[in-house]
């Protein structure tokens, strides 16, 4: 590799850096934050959970298209949701720190999933399982963002994630970002699991029916690369496999 080679290289290194830099800055400083939210009451939206919910932005959180029901369980007209920051939904009982590692997985180019609960425009709430799809460029920049969601059943979230939700809310009151970091990284370890990899455990009850073998969708053998890359690989097909089906029935806008 020449003197000039390496030059371009470093430059696109370094302009993929700093835009992506200063989309995780605008991020978590709030894509506009003169939005006035409403108060949040605490009353679940009534929707029907059958639908997918629809959206696409672009690199820097704006909505460029959302279907219709996404227009019925946030309240508001397409109209009042286009060209305005995707976070007009964020609800203030999601912790920054699901925010931070969506987006850190979202800006490596990784596809994500979380469980998020929303703001309605009357205050209102709704959880759903998101799955974010991220569209780059030819240099890897960030060029928009596709998200698709479905209903959560209540004992998921009651159970599972409405605690640890809360336990991260309060240590980012007492410590911010940094001490619910610790804590959720403690969290994810003492159960072995990434977040994705979490989400799709609790959300299933029955795990072995997910689970697909490595013959089914990975073309290598265990002695073409070792166990560890292997099991890593298995583990990345069975998750896709389970969020595939369950965004299965999903129609684009």
């Amino acid at each position: 590799m020449n003197l000039k080679t390496l030059f371009l290289y470093g430059l696109i290194r370094y302009c993929c850096t700093s835009l992506n830099n200063k989309i995780m800055a605008e991020f978590f400083n709030g894509f506009g934050a003169s939005i006035t939210r409403p108060t949040p009451i605490d009353q679940e939206v009534v929707w029907d959970k059958s639908q997918t919910i629809m959206s696409s932005t672009d690199r820097f959180g704006n909505i460029t298209n959302v279907n219709q029901a996404f227009v019925d369980v946030s309240e508001y007209d397409a109209v009042e949701l286009i060209g305005k920051p995707h976070n007009i939904i964020r609800h203030p009982d999601m912790p920054k720190i699901v925010f931070k590692v969506l987006w850190d997985n979202i800006l490596a180019g990784r596809n994500f999933h979380a469980i998020i609960k929303n703001l309605t425009k009357t205050g209102k709430y709704y959880w759903v399982i998101t799955d974010f799809v991220t569209q780059r460029n030819i240099l890897g920049e960030v060029i928009g963002i596709e998200a698709k969601r479905r209903s959560v059943e209540q004992r998921v979230i009651d159970e599972h994630i409405a605690p640890l939700y809360q336990t991260l809310l309060k240590l980012e009151k007492l410590g911010g970002m940094e001490l619910s970091s610790r804590y959720f990284k403690g969290f994810l370890d003492k159960q072995k699991k990434n977040y994705p990899d979490y989400v799709m455990d609790i959300l299933e009850d029955n795990k072995e029916a997910l689970l697909v073998s490595a013959d089914e969708n990975i073309a290598l053998s265990d002695q073409e690369i070792s166990d560890d890359i292997f099991a890593e690989l298995e583990e990345s097909a069975k998750r896709k496999n389970f969020f595939a089906r369950l965004f299965a029935s999903a129609n684009l806008f």
